[in-house]
């Protein structure tokens, strides 16, 4: 049986997932950005996260009572 018969054939080409940032389809070996398709989108994020645009939502603060200290009861 031949390779083009086998419905098992293991194709070489790699497997490509979107970029988080822009959603162009991105491969993951050999890629130094992954998860990101390239520095540009990497910087765009990381700029995203240190700009506060990503956010957890939660009722209060952990702790924050702790933090107020005695003087505030």
């Amino acid at each position: 049986m031949n390779q083009a018969q086998n419905p098992t054939t293991v194709t070489n080409t790699p497997a490509t997932y979107p970029c988080p940032r822009c959603g162009t389809p991105t491969v993951w070996q050999n890629n130094a950005n992954k998860p990101f398709c390239s520095a540009r989108c990497k910087l765009i994020d990381l700029g995203a996260w240190a700009s506060e645009d990503y956010k957890i939502a939660a009722q209060d603060a952990p702790f924050s009572d702790e933090l107020m200290g005695d003087d505030h009861i």
